[in-house]
């Protein structure tokens, strides 16, 4: 490839592509490192954690947990991991993920990120505004009850959905440290000197485009994350606006890194090509992410010779809770198969329904419990679940006998049958539940009328499957740099995030990717500031292929 001599319109210690968890967590401990930053930033900052509910998954003895009287372990947090990780990252970095996880809480509180020790009394998939601690993997499910079970679910504080108390006070402190943030930025490329090493960027920027037109292209890129989330055509029509614009109004710069390029830009759930390649099963679901997590930050490492890994990896969620009470209900499939224990996270819910049953469930309950679950919403449920839920009971299947329920939802009557009564017998019997549910959790389904709500897989407005990538560029797990296909390091560059393999990449609780975020941001900024330029030359340099 032929080598030229660039000229630079920014320069910094170390650049930091995209702006969400990872990249302020990276910025932030790069900066605390004596790094001059630079935060080039796609669109206006918060990424898909300004989307998210703001959990973090801490444990170990945090301050939160303490103040909440929750007594945990580093022992029983890794415990638990290790059978949800697998053998996403090395022993080592999970045990150092662990270890370092109660310092984790404390380090976000010192930059501003607010929690709150409320424990949550009951079993759901993400609290409502009066709780801020709770259940947030499976761990009362049965699979794990050989481990102390322990809240580590820390959301938060804020209401509604937390994700933007998180991502706002993270980038008021970059701000405080002085890090600089070029907005409305697009990284196109990478630049290496004639080593290979990574020198810089380039980039679409709308730095000069006129301040009503930067600001309509801010609007837009709003509405296209949210609610451009829920209705995919909306976001698509929006995106060729923001295209079109783009195109008139961007010029190109350079900028160039001294010591070094750290990649946070999100996963590849938003690029549906991307998908169809790598996790074609998962074509159904809603995108959890901003318009930015299209594969790019993956891509722009590939093409400077980055491994992958685990990109077949996505994380589906099917929650059942709340209301708590559906703990007790059982989960079916097309046959009238039991599918999985429902006291499981919605992501283990969710992936078994793809993997392996074709992506049809059916809730059961019988008359009772129904009527509990119709008193519980209102008091467990925050706006959002119990605007899923009502047209869940709205367009639920009834009928006096199991038969009957089974029929109309098109089920097989017999399989649903000979699936309760073995339900049942368990309960009477004292015998293990079929599909290891604990005891405390299990309910009888006798008397009818039996309700059947539809949590199938499919694309839906109102109950949805949202859906996130796991997999991304593989790392070097002590310093966050990125691995070349020969499993070398390539100079100058890092990753972060849902960009690259993490604590996550294997399997998904709530809580666990911001948590990553953070880990491995953190451990990208220290890593990328602590290297000292010498002999880079950046007077020659070569652009990656496009």
């Amino acid at each position: 490839m032929e080598y030229m001599s660039l000229d630079w319109d920014l320069t910094a210690d170390v650049v930091v592509v995209g702006f969400g968890a990872a990249g302020a967590c990276a910025a932030l401990e790069a900066a605390a490192d004596g790094a001059q930053v630079l935060v080039l930033e796609r669109f206006t900052g918060g990424g898909a954690t300004a989307l998210s509910g703001g959990i973090i998954y801490a444990g170990g003895g945090t301050s939160v947990q303490r103040e909440a009287g929750v007594h945990d372990t580093p022992e029983a947090m890794l415990a638990y991991l290790e059978r949800e990780v697998g053998d996403a990252v090395r022993p080592e970095t999970l045990r150092r993920f662990v270890d370092e996880s109660p310092a984790m809480i404390d380090w976000l509180k010192g930059h501003g990120v607010p929690f709150e020790a409320s424990l949550c009394p009951y079993k759901t998939s993400y609290p409502n505004d009066d709780y801020y601690l709770y259940y947030s993997g499976s761990e009362i499910s049965g699979a794990f009850s050989d481990i102390p079970a322990a809240q580590r679910g820390h959301r938060v504080h804020g209401r509604g959905v937390s994700g933007k108390q998180l991502s706002g006070p993270l980038t008021a402190a970059a701000s405080r440290a002085g890090v600089r943030v070029e907005t409305l930025t697009q990284v196109t490329d990478l630049i290496t000197d004639a080593t290979g090493a990574v020198i810089g960027v380039e980039c679409r920027t709308l730095r000069e485009a006129p301040g009503r037109i930067r600001d309509r292209y801010t609007r837009m890129a709003k509405l296209a994350a949210k609610p451009g989330i829920y209705y995919p055509p909306l976001r698509k029509a929006l995106e060729k606006q923001l295209a079109k614009m783009d195109e008139r109004y961007r010029t190109t710069i350079r900028v160039l890194a001294r010591r070094g390029v750290i990649v946070s830009a999100g996963g590849f759930i938003a690029n549906r090509a991307m998908v169809a390649e790598h996790a074609p099963a998962y074509k159904g679901g809603m995108a959890l992410g901003t318009t930015g997590d299209d594969g790019s930050g993956i891509t722009l490492a590939q093409r400077v010779g980055a491994a992958t890994d685990r990109m077949g990896n996505v994380s589906a969620w099917r929650f059942l809770l709340p209301p708590s009470v559906f703990t007790g209900a059982i989960l079916v499939d097309g046959q009238g198969r039991r599918v999985i224990d429902e006291t499981r996270y919605g992501a283990a819910v969710g992936n078994k329904l793809v993997n392996e049953h074709g992506g049809i469930g059916w809730l059961l309950a019988d008359e009772p419990m129904m009527r509990t679950a119709i008193g519980q919403i209102g008091a467990q449920g925050t706006w959002f679940q119990r605007a899923q839920f009502e047209p869940l009971r709205r367009s639920a299947k009834r009928g006096a006998t199991i038969e009957q329920v089974a029929a109309k939802a098109g089920i097989d009557p017999a399989g649903l049958r000979a699936t309760v009564d073995a339900y049942n017998h368990a309960i009477d019997t004292g015998a293990p539940d079929p599909v290891g549910k604990p005891a405390e959790y299990t309910t009888p389904l006798r008397t009818g009328p039996f309700w059947l709500l539809n949590v199938s897989i499919r694309p839906s407005v109102i109950n949805p499957c949202p859906m996130l990538t796991l997999g991304g560029v593989v790392v070097d797990e002590e310093t966050g740099a990125v691995r070349s296909t020969d499993g070398t390091d390539i100079p100058g560059l890092y990753a972060a995030g849902r960009t690259a393999v993490g604590i996550c990449s294997d399997s998904y609780v709530s809580g666990l990717s911001l948590a990553d975020c953070v880990f491995s941001g953190r451990r990208a900024g220290r890593s990328a500031a602590g290297v000292r330029t010498a002999q880079r030359d950046p007077a020659t340099a070569e652009r990656s292929p496009s």
